[in-house]
């Protein structure tokens, strides 16, 4: 099969470390029969650990040169579209999904945002990102680092920085540094107007 090359508008940086696939699988820690999902699998690396630990797993991927790869693979489900209340649908009634995946630099915020209004749907995310966003996202307040990022996913979300990742982690290498962060939603998130607090945010 023709090698896939990586395309700068999608922001495709390939995860190619086993030893940081393997860190990271850990912290996921996937169990059989868990209703996960995972955003921009690319060629695989993170997706073939987190199969074979599942026995089936349903991937979001935009690119449809990697999106045909995809259905290749006999264990996965492969849709080119992101909404989670349809995704929800997918798995048994009321199993909360798990979501993870290497989002792309380049539209990594829209997702957080997206994901924000189905968090209610949602177990726990676990996202490959950008250092310097997960920074902002797990910043304290009057630091420098904390923005309406941090505002905004900590009235929803419980979060951590769990994995540090190089640059040379990746093929090919970005120029910033990585990190995963995982997000669990708060049970019982304040009672606020969400679009009004993103008003005044």
């Amino acid at each position: 099969m023709a090698q896939h090359i990586a395309r700068k508008r999608f922001g495709q940086h390939f995860l190619s470390d086993g030893g940081i696939i393997d860190s990271i699988v850990r912290e996921i820690a996937p169990q059989p029969g868990d209703a996960m999902v995972e955003i921009g699998p690319g060629l695989a690396a993170l997706t073939q650990p987190l199969v074979e630990r599942l026995g089936r797993l349903t991937v979001i991927e935009l690119d449809r040169d990697l999106a045909k790869r995809l259905r290749e693979h006999p264990q996965l489900d492969v849709i080119e579209s992101v909404d989670f209340a349809e995704l929800a649908a997918r798995f048994p009634a009321g199993k909360p999904l798990r979501v993870v995946g290497n989002l792309p630099y380049n539209i990594s915020t829209p997702i957080l945002f997206h994901l924000l209004g189905h968090a209610h749907l949602v177990a726990d995310q676990h996202f490959m990102l950008q250092k310097e966003v997960i920074d902002r996202m797990v910043a304290s307040p009057a630091t420098s680092d904390y923005s309406r990022l941090s505002v905004m996913l900590q009235w929803r979300y419980e979060m951590e920085n769990v994995l540090f990742v190089p640059p040379e982690s990746f093929d090919p290498p970005p120029r910033v540094d990585s990190a995963v962060v995982r997000m669990v939603p708060l049970a019982t998130p304040p009672a606020v107007d969400e679009r009004r607090l993103g008003e005044i945010v």
